[in-house]
């Protein structure tokens, strides 16, 4: 769909500089064609082949651009869906980290055979 907006861009663009070059040169092409007076008809016929193209253009855009944030925001919800789970798997180490200390804390406290003095008063 890029592609084709592309084209219908340029092609937009092409028709519209070869009528202004057409107009603007009229009288020393004018029996190229074999259009010898130029009539209002002729240039609304030029002005609304020109709307058609530009409409249509209009509408490619749209589309790609839609097109374009769809796929974005698929992306931004398979990136917030793996932060989700780095952030699960960070947790879970952390919570590894705590329990391996807890555990040697309680094997350092099990381990020693004189028990803590007391002091009575």
């Amino acid at each position: 769909m890029k592609k084709f907006n592309s084209i219908m861009q340029l092609l937009l663009a092409l028709f519209f500089a070869l009528s202004l070059v057409y107009f603007l040169a009229f009288e020393s092409v004018k029996g190229v064609f074999g259009v010898t007076e130029l009539y209002s008809g002729t240039v609304v016929t030029f002005l609304l082949v020109g709307l058609i193209l530009f409409l249509a253009t209009w509408a490619t855009s749209s589309m790609a651009m839609k097109s374009l944030e769809s796929s974005l925001s698929k992306k931004e919800l398979e990136k917030n869906e793996l932060k989700a789970k780095l952030y699960d798997l960070e947790q879970a180490l952390k919570l590894k980290n705590i329990d391996r200390k807890i555990d040697q804390i309680e094997e350092d406290k099990e381990s020693s055979v004189i028990k803590p003095r007391q002091n009575f008063k």
